[in-house]
């Protein structure tokens, strides 16, 4: 159930003026955010605080599943959509209101298309550290191997190459987020899932931009089509296949269409051992490695970085493959 749904009532109450037609929500179920009731027809509500870029795949797909799920039609009901969002929701056929009174719902004789709605600004309240880039990190480390939990604040500090003080005060924001658990002297994380989606949106939002280092492409097309043959091992560093090619390894499911890649090498290295040139829209993105060294693999990148990017991309392609690495490598999660 979603915690804090007051939003779902301004949405409403606000397109409720704008339309002049009585619209009911139901916010009681259990098994989702509500049911919104128009000209006698009925909406099951999905409610998420905001749709951007960082997250629009993840609500995407999450919506997909939903209408297939379901022989009732579908609304989101959130505080802001993006513009493109909005776009992909149309193509969809996606039922959508925001906080501003914009709406485009379109079921049987119902049509309603809202748009140009602005939202009252509010003031603006402080992130909390959890989720930001520092915190972040330490979330990435612990996500990946929960078992570090137990680790003292200096080797948790170290692992995630952040200071100590940010440990601490990431620890004491995830127990009262409710993330967190301390018994008999351990620490265990809690809502799991919860926080999962949580740090896909916001690595996504916050860290992802500011470790993308170049894009790239192939000189020769054919190369792009042998790219499991390159030895990735270049001078005692390592680049490690992220996004589509790493779920192509982890599943044998995927044929990659665009490349992601972490990696501390310089960027001269790549692109003599992949045969790669500069591109502004080249379908390679090099990204910096943030993590310390600790591979399993060293072929690919921790299995929550490609199903981060995966499940993002809001191709059902990868959202396949991004549901199996969840099932297999991130079945603790």
């Amino acid at each position: 159930m979603y915690r804090n749904n007051d939003f779902i009532y301004e949405a409403t109450s606000k397109l409720e003026q704008l339309i002049n037609i009585p619209i009911e929500i139901d916010s009681s179920r259990q098994d989702y955010d509500g049911l919104l009731y128009i000209r006698k027809q009925q909406f099951i509500v999905e409610a998420k605080s905001a749709v951007r870029t960082s997250n629009q795949g993840l609500v995407m797909s999450q919506l997909e599943e939903m209408k297939q799920n379901s022989n009732r039609p579908i609304i989101l009901i959130a505080e802001y959509i993006s513009k493109k969002a909005t776009e992909e929701l149309k193509e969809r056929g996606i039922n959508y209101i925001d906080i501003a009174g914009n709406a485009f719902i379109r079921h049987n004789d119902l049509v309603v298309f809202i748009e140009g709605q602005k939202k009252a600004k509010k003031e603006k309240t402080n992130q909390s550290r959890a989720f930001q880039e520092a915190g972040l990190k330490i979330l990435f480390h612990l996500l990946c191997k929960p078992e570090h939990l137990q680790d003292s604040y200096r080797k948790i500090a170290e692992k995630a190459n952040v200071s100590i003080g940010s440990v601490s005060n990431v620890m004491v924001e995830l127990e009262e987020l409710n993330f967190l658990l301390k018994i008999n002297d351990k620490r265990v994380l809690k809502n799991k899932s919860e926080l999962l989606q949580r740090w896909i949106v916001e690595f996504n939002a916050v860290l992802r931009p500011r470790i993308l280092r170049k894009r790239m492409r192939f000189i020769n097309g054919d190369f792009q089509h042998k790219w499991r043959n390159i030895n990735t091992n270049i001078n005692d560093g390592f680049i490690l296949w992220g996004g589509e090619p790493g779920g192509a390894i982890l599943t044998d499911n995927l044929r990659p269409e665009k490349f992601t890649l972490f990696t501390e090498l310089d960027l001269s290295e790549v692109a003599r051992a992949l045969k790669l040139v500069p591109s502004e829209n080249g379908d390679i993105e090099i990204l910096q490695k943030f993590w310390k060294n600790d591979l399993s693999n060293n072929k690919v990148a921790p299995a929550l970085l490609i199903y981060a990017d995966l499940i993002n991309s809001g191709f059902s392609r990868n959202i396949e493959t991004a549901k199996q690495i969840l099932e297999n490598e991130l079945r603790y999660i």
